[in-house]
């Protein structure tokens, strides 16, 4: 594995509303087109001002478009207005592209995202657009429902498109389940897979991906992709709430049947994951971040479907130099207030022709002036066994 290419997408404009940028996504279209979205703001905890911007290449990341604002937020019941905090764009087998929109209260944009009282979330719920032009206009968004419509449903990536056991065809949304924003009761954190069988018409089923009932682990941040014909492979950034302690990068497994998942597994890797992308040869390639000393992105292979990382495989992509932005929290609300000051993170994947990879990152020295970086890395490809 080597980095052939790199460069900044987009740069961050200090003093402005895009002074923060971050929580990137990625897509390679049907024409080869990379189309990067993310979330511009004034700062990066904050909600006011926050929109996301969508940026694209035509050259292999030569250069790229100015970005442009495709996506307004609906009021949700024609009442309450809203921001959108992340866009995650999908391109399908037709051609079209479908983006999966975090849409956040803003009634009151003095309130944080997290109450740190209750351990609750805003209001927050998904909206669909979607383009028939290679992303240059985008239809109007609309409101996902589900039997989850009382929760709080974050997104942690994009829209996934497989086929089930019976070959048909379907769209899952990737979401967390979290808990209203003045409940005091204990949180009951899950990671759902939300089904639709019918083109993202309705969505009426879903597959729960990580859920502990004794209420200690956290599966955060849920990264699952197609690493076979029928085979989902889900990573997890992985928190104990017992020990205020991360632990190693966590992953499941299922085979043809969606239902059926394997036990959780400790990958030996530690930080926060973006999905795996499987090679022609069938090595699993794994971006993470590691914050346990220097803030740092990486990348490590595994050739038996994710079970083991060798250390002796992996690169470093990035590195920000000293920092206190270090995986040391102790409790959950000093978590989260961590995560709010993290200056480097959330990498984002996609395969390119001939076993190259395209890595997009949000990377800066300071924590509400990032840019969003992307990198091309040429694999080399091996005998899995």
């Amino acid at each position: 594995m080597q980095i052939i290419d790199q460069g900044i997408v987009y740069p961050s404009h200090i003093g402005t509303d895009r002074q923060s940028c971050a929580f990137p996504g990625v897509c390679v279209s049907t024409t080869g087109r990379w189309l990067v979205s993310f979330r511009a703001a004034p700062e990066k905890s904050g909600l006011s001002g926050q929109h996301p911007l969508l940026c694209w290449s035509d050259d292999r990341g030569a250069s790229w478009s100015e970005p442009i604002r495709p996506f307004e937020p609906p009021q949700f019941d024609k009442l309450t207005p809203g921001s959108f905090r992340a866009a995650y764009l999908t391109a399908l087998n037709d051609g079209t592209l479908i983006a999966a929109l975090c849409w956040v209260d803003a009634r009151d944009p003095s309130r944080a995202f997290f109450n740190e009282e209750t351990e609750g979330l805003l209001d927050t719920r998904i909206c669909l657009s979607r383009s028939k032009d290679d992303g240059l206009t985008w239809s109007s968004p609309t409101f996902v429902s589900s039997e989850f419509d009382h929760l709080p449903t974050p997104l942690t990536g994009p829209i996934l498109q497989f086929r089930d056991a019976e070959d048909r065809s379907l769209l899952a949304i990737q979401l967390e389940l979290n808990k209203p924003y003045f409940d005091k009761t204990p949180w009951h954190h899950r990671s759902i897979l939300l089904l639709s069988d019918n083109d993202g018409h309705t969505w009426s089923n879903h597959i729960v991906t990580s859920d502990d009932p004794a209420l200690r682990i956290f599966y955060w941040d849920q990264r699952p992709a197609l690493v076979g014909e029928n085979d989902l492979l889900d990573l997890f950034w992985t928190f104990d709430r017992e020990t205020g302690e991360y632990l190693n990068i966590h992953a499941r497994k299922t085979e043809t049947s969606y239902d059926d998942w394997s036990t959780f597994w400790d990958t030996d890797v530690p930080g926060q994951p973006a999905a795996p992308v499987r090679l022609s040869d069938g090595q699993l390639v794994m971006v993470y971040v590691d914050r346990t000393e220097t803030p740092t992105i990486k990348l490590r292979t595994s050739k038996d479907g994710g079970h083991h990382w060798p250390v002796e495989s992996e690169i470093i992509l990035y590195s920000q130099g000293a920092s206190h932005n270090l995986m040391r929290p102790g409790d959950m609300l000093a978590a989260w207030e961590e995560m709010s000051n993290f200056a480097v993170g959330l990498p984002a994947t996609a395969l390119l022709p001939d076993n190259e990879l395209l890595v997009i990152f949000y990377a800066g020295q300071s924590t509400n002036e990032t840019s969003i970086h992307w990198q091309c890395i040429r694999a080399s490809t091996s005998k899995v066994m």
